[in-house]
């Protein structure tokens, strides 16, 4: 199926955008690493490019990912939908078929998040990928299997949890300073409590299983981007 046609499925007003054609209004809201990224002519260059920006900032954190996508990262283009600039990566699955993920532009939602007050308390790591990356990343039909933009965060206090009643020991992560930062998809979340996050220290949470704590949130986000890209 043609790209647009099947991008549009789950977006009716998604486009692909010609950087060319945009006005310099518009340019100056993209960052400039990215502007550079996606002004390349060549899509080999777009994806050589992309994969230097990946390693250069998450070549530990990330690396069987990357690996990934070093391999089947086909292209990445600037899409557009409502006024809302994106970056699309088209990738083969491992059947040679194409998938897409989206990649929100660096540091646009940080503002107009639940996330906002508690910024500065968010590891380093993690506020570089949204700082520096993407606003999130993640299959581009659910929205998911990926680290979700910060507008999309789940914050904990928010939802109602009915799994609590049914957990086998007390909890040990506070909601009221607990977000979720990746999402499966399937009632699993990676999520992060404020007040213990050192080392990168995160919580898997699921809507129907216990909790496991104390995990490695880059080792769980390495894992779960690697599942999605390989199913």
């Amino acid at each position: 199926m043609e790209k647009i046609s099947f991008l549009s499925q789950y977006r009716k007003e998604v486009k692909l955008v010609n950087v060319k054609k945009l006005e310099n209004g518009l340019k100056e809201t993209i960052p400039k690493q990215w502007l550079e990224i996606i002004s390349e002519e060549d899509k080999n260059l777009r994806v050589e490019k992309t994969l230097e920006l990946w390693k250069s900032l998450f070549n530990k954190e990330l690396s069987n990912s990357i690996l990934y996508l070093s391999a089947n990262l086909i292209d990445v283009e600037l899409i557009v939908d409502n006024g809302i600039f994106t970056i699309l990566y088209s990738i083969h699955d491992p059947q040679g078929n194409y998938m897409y993920y989206e990649g929100g532009l660096p540091g646009q939602n940080i503002k107009n998040s639940n996330l906002r007050p508690f910024w500065e308390d968010t590891p380093d790591k993690l506020r570089s990928f949204y700082e520096k990356l993407h606003d999130g990343f993640y299959y581009f039909p659910s929205r998911a299997m990926g680290l979700v933009s910060l507008s999309d965060a789940t914050f904990f206090e928010d939802d109602e949890w009915g799994i609590i009643d049914e957990l086998e020991e007390p909890i040990k992560i506070n909601l009221r300073k607990t977000f979720g930062f990746f999402e499966n998809g399937m009632g699993g979340y990676l999520a992060v409590d404020l007040e213990n996050c050192k080392n990168d220290n995160a919580t898997l949470w699921f809507t129907d299983d216990q909790p496991e704590y104390e995990v490695n949130f880059w080792d769980v986000a390495d894992e779960w981007l690697l599942i999605g890209f390989e199913e």
